[in-house]
């Protein structure tokens, strides 16, 4: 019994601890992905117009995790749920400024 429930606590593990998003990472997929490009497209602005306008959406550090995660979603890009954080985290260092919970 010590045994199973030693392995168990092991697969658990990396859903207990848990890394801060790296906002250095999600910078690069930023990049990869094109997502500020994209956008600039969009609101034929410079870069970052759509998420400094004084109408934007996200208000909140969930909020912005959500948008990313749509993001990734309708555009079919394949996010692990680590990477949208990641993005989400370089978007919030860059532009948004909300405290992270």
């Amino acid at each position: 019994m010590k045994v199973s429930l030693a392995a168990l606590l092991l697969l658990l593990l990396p859903l207990v601890v848990r890394a801060a998003p790296d906002a250095v990472e999600g910078g690069k997929l930023v990049q990869k992905y094109k997502c500020e490009t994209c956008h600039q497209e969009k609101v034929y602005g410079p870069v970052g117009t759509i998420y400094t306008r004084k109408d934007h959406k996200v208000t909140s550090w969930a909020k912005l995790k959500a948008q990313v995660a749509g993001c990734s979603t309708m555009l079919k890009l394949g996010l692990f749920p680590e990477e949208e954080e990641n993005i989400a985290a370089y978007l919030n260092q860059t532009y948004y400024k909300l405290p992270v919970k």
